[in-house]
């Protein structure tokens, strides 16, 4: 436990937030600098084939098997959302009692149940939480510190039967960028898992299928006194693409498999606007319908002007990993009998976003995403607890060993 903590506190020092504007890979220096500490400790754990890959700046590793079973990739991430990650300073608080957390005395910032009531879900445990002002960054340090930790233990049982386990430690996975530089070529694993999941239990191995499309509107802007028949606002056409999507169709109001629109930046004036939308769904066939379905829009609308004063750009950005995870069902069946004998009741629900796991399933390694224990990512209530980290960890050991036991 104390070994588990101390990678974790250290992980989490480091400012590895990722920076969608730069065009480096990595994003941030900060992410080479924990990469190549990740390589130093897996140097030190004794692991095979330790190399840090400047071309995609993943640090990968090889604990060698001892028997003709499945060989198994556990994958995590360096780097931290869009919230302020300079100086985090974790607090530890030992032996949970299920009240109020001052996290900031000076600015009044509070961890309340009363506003996170999971909080009470933790009661006797050792949380961890941020001091109010910075993430925590258990997205995705405690995966790196649990896949760590389970190296360890089974280091510690070098009889038992398994195959090779491989790790990887990979940049910029929350801006969408980093697993696309993933090489399977360098990871010959027969499946892998992300270790990047909420709370204990959950598991995903279904996700979005995801687009993006940037629209740009060219108006003409002339005085409002001589506009009649010359002034085209650019604003208002971008109001009118947005009235004539499905208004139900919308990320507040779906859940489950239903997919959405979302528009997530409308700036512009009267000469020229510009409309960004995300497009999701879990079904392919609906995921096809609903680009075509804005593309149709445009297209009507540029009809009604005497030349096109809409143009987009609409690209794919990842797909439902389900389709290539049902190619191989072990990576499925193994996680949910490791969790089954654990007693950890597992949580499969469909998950309405992506992860490295949906590109790299698309690249030949099926890839689901099971759980670090987290909570409340990517700002100042984010809190994880040790003793979800201990299951996270037992739960990657677990699967090693069932797959150890295939037949």
């Amino acid at each position: 436990m104390r070994q588990l903590l101390e990678d974790f506190l250290s992980y989490v020092k480091v400012n590895t937030r990722s920076d969608e504007k730069s065009t480096f890979i990595p994003t941030t220096p900060g992410q080479i600098d924990l990469a190549l500490q990740l390589k130093e400790q897996l140097e030190q754990l004794g692991l095979s084939n330790v190399a840090y890959f400047e071309k995609n700046s993943f640090v990968i590793g090889a604990l060698k098997g001892n028997a003709a079973k499945p060989a198994i990739g556990f994958i995590a991430h360096v780097d931290t959302a869009d919230f302020n990650a300079e100086n985090i300073q974790a607090q530890v608080h030992y032996n949970y009692d299920g009240n109020e957390v001052v996290l900031n005395a000076a600015q009044n910032i509070v961890l309340s149940p009363s506003q996170f009531p999971n909080l009470k879900d933790y009661v006797g445990q050792t949380l961890i939480t941020t001091d109010g002002t910075t993430l925590l960054g258990a997205d995705d340090k405690a995966g790196i510190a649990e896949i760590m930790a389970a190296l360890r233990n089974l280091k510690e049982v070098p009889k038992e039967k398994r195959g090779d386990v491989w790790v990887a430690f990979g940049p910029d996975e929350e801006i969408g960028r980093g697993a696309d530089n993933f090489e399977v070529a360098d990871f010959p694993v027969d499946f892998a898992y992300t270790i990047d999941s909420g709370r204990v239990g959950h598991f995903e191995y279904e996700t979005f299928n995801a687009a993006k499309i940037e629209i740009t509107i060219e108006g003409t802007s002339v005085h409002p006194g001589t506009a009649y028949g010359q002034l085209v606002n650019a604003i208002k056409i971008g109001e009118t693409i947005d009235s004539r999507l499905p208004q139900a169709e919308v990320p507040e109001l779906t859940q489950d498999y239903e997919g959405f629109y979302l528009l997530n930046k409308f700036s512009g004036d009267i000469s020229l606007a510009q409309l960004d939308y995300i497009i999701r769904d879990h079904d392919q066939a609906k995921f096809i319908a609903r680009k075509n379905q804005i593309v149709a829009i445009i297209d009507a609308l540029n009809a009604t002007f005497t030349y096109p004063r809409i143009t987009y750009r609409l690209f794919d950005q990842y797909y439902n990993m389900k389709e290539i995870v049902d190619k191989e069902p072990r990576a499925v069946d193994y996680a949910l009998l490791a969790l089954k004998n654990l007693g950890i009741k597992p949580m499969v629900t469909p998950f309405r976003g992506g992860t490295d796991g949906s590109k790299i399933s698309y690249k030949g390694i099926a890839t689901p995403n099971l759980f670090t224990g987290g909570e409340n990512f990517h700002g100042p209530y984010e809190f994880i607890t040790l003793e979800a980290m201990e299951k996270a960890r037992d739960t990657i050991v677990e699967i090693v060993k069932v797959a150890g036991e295939e037949k």
